[in-house]
């Protein structure tokens, strides 16, 4: 099996329009929360694919959110209510004699769950092999202090 190139990012906002990406917020590799869980607005995930002579033919992508220990996690829920662990797709390449390709894809998560902080990855896979990590921390805002010096201040 041929294997495909592949360069991810990490936005807070992606979209595919006349085979281009266009991202909002890119090049992050950490959440803060106030509290936990938390819900995260979106993560939006930016995929490139470069396809060639040798990745001609229908593939299958899926992707999957991992906590540090390799649990899969929640991406959302199915309409059905039954939690969603993977989204997977299909997409078929031509590309002929020399040449190369870029496929983009855009996939934008709204609302996802983080219980607790910790390391978190999405890891994207082209017919059935890991082909792509991404990797983040959630972490817990930093406790704010006010410290005034001086005496006889009102706040």
């Amino acid at each position: 099996m041929a294997e495909f190139e592949v360069d991810a990012f990490l936005a807070d906002s992606v979209v595919v329009a006349d085979g281009k990406l266009y991202v909002q917020g890119a090049g992050w590799n950490r959440i803060v929360a106030g509290s936990f869980p938390v819900a995260h607005d979106r993560v939006g995930i930016g995929l490139i694919f470069h396809a060639t002579p040798a990745t001609s033919g229908r593939h299958r992508f899926e992707l999957r959110l991992e906590d540090s220990s390799a649990n899969e996690l929640a991406l959302g829920d199915a309409p059905s209510g039954e939690k969603v662990h993977r989204l997977s797709g299909e997409f078929t390449v031509r590309v002929t004699a020399d040449d190369e390709h870029l496929v983009p894809l855009a996939i934008n998560l709204n609302g996802l769950v983080f219980e607790q902080p910790g390391a978190y990855r999405f890891v994207t896979s082209v017919d059935g092999e890991d082909l792509k990590s991404l990797r983040f921390a959630v972490q817990p805002r930093a406790a704010q202090t006010l410290t005034v010096s001086g005496g006889g201040g009102y706040l």
